[in-house]
């Protein structure tokens, strides 16, 4: 049944205990988020809810990265969109991002609201999934040579993440260790200059964040990760300006659906010759 043309909807910060809600609410729109995702999610962002009484029909995150802030999870309950209530959402996700400049990936769906907020567009992100496949590894180059990261390589880790991400990593990171199954790494003269990550995501694995300093790089970390989960479902979230296209066909991994990068004034820019070849996830960016 429909709601009311107008609900006298409440808003508020959204609490541990409106995790389950929330997830339903993802899981009516055919989202793939897991309960987990919500609680890592919610131990690293700023949540709003809306509410009709006491029925949670609406959530937004905001989540201050440095000089940036991530926006993602602006659900509404399909019985009630079309209300406004996004556009509240988001008015209360934009107060809790400042002072840094707003970015986040837009559906088809949600561009249109964005773009009336002042957002622009700046890149196009692909999401590509399917059974992971054995591929042969990418030759390095002269004196590189891949290995997984461990407790030591955290420091140099997060330098890298934030150079090719251009946003400040720390809190993400932080949550995210415990949560990585498989790591792959690029070493050069005994620093390394490359990463990727495995971790259990919405409806299988996530390999996120991708950083290097060429595709080449990327391909052999990708296809690294790949081999430690041969069959099984893996969605990886690229920026269709990565060059990786192609090859991620190649290997099975199909694109499935295009969101729109968009930011709140000047967009982020990788710095140090490294860029980020895959998301942590759309939602973190």
């Amino acid at each position: 049944m429909s709601a009311p043309q107008q609900t006298a909807c409440t808003y508020r910060t959204l609490s541990r205990a409106d995790l389950p809600a929330a997830h339903g609410l993802s899981a009516q729109l055919n989202w793939p988020h897991r309960l987990e995702d919500w609680e890592l999610l919610h131990r690293l962002f700023k949540g709003f809810a809306a509410c009709d009484g006491e029925r949670l029909i609406g959530t937004a995150f905001a989540c201050p990265q440095g000089a940036f802030a991530t926006i993602g999870l602006v659900v509404v309950s399909p019985d009630y969109q079309g209300q406004g209530i996004g556009r509240q959402l988001m008015e209360l996700a934009l107060e809790a991002c400042k002072p840094a400049t707003a970015i986040l990936n837009a559906s088809a769906a949600g561009a249109p609201l964005y773009l009336s907020q002042g957002f622009v567009e700046f890149g196009t992100i692909e999401q590509r999934q399917g059974p992971a496949q054995r591929v042969a590894l990418e030759p390095l180059a002269a004196g590189e040579h891949g290995r997984s990261l461990n407790a030591q390589d955290q420091a140099r880790q997060l330098a890298l993440a934030n150079a090719g991400s251009g946003l400040d990593r720390s809190a993400v990171f932080a949550q995210l260790h415990g949560t990585i199954e498989h790591s792959a790494g690029i070493e050069c003269d005994t620093q390394l200059q490359a990463f990727a990550l495995l971790r259990r995501a919405g409806r299988g694995h996530c390999i996120g964040p991708v950083i290097a300093q060429s595709p080449r790089q990327a391909r052999h970390l990708i296809a690294t990760l790949l081999a430690r989960i041969p069959g099984q479902f893996v969605r990886i979230d690229v920026p269709q300006s990565s060059g990786l296209s192609e090859w991620l066909t190649l290997v099975g991994l199909e694109p499935v659906d295009r969101v729109t990068q968009m930011a709140l004034g000047t967009p982020p820019q990788s710095i140090g010759g490294v860029h980020q070849f895959a998301l942590l996830s759309q939602a973190m960016g």
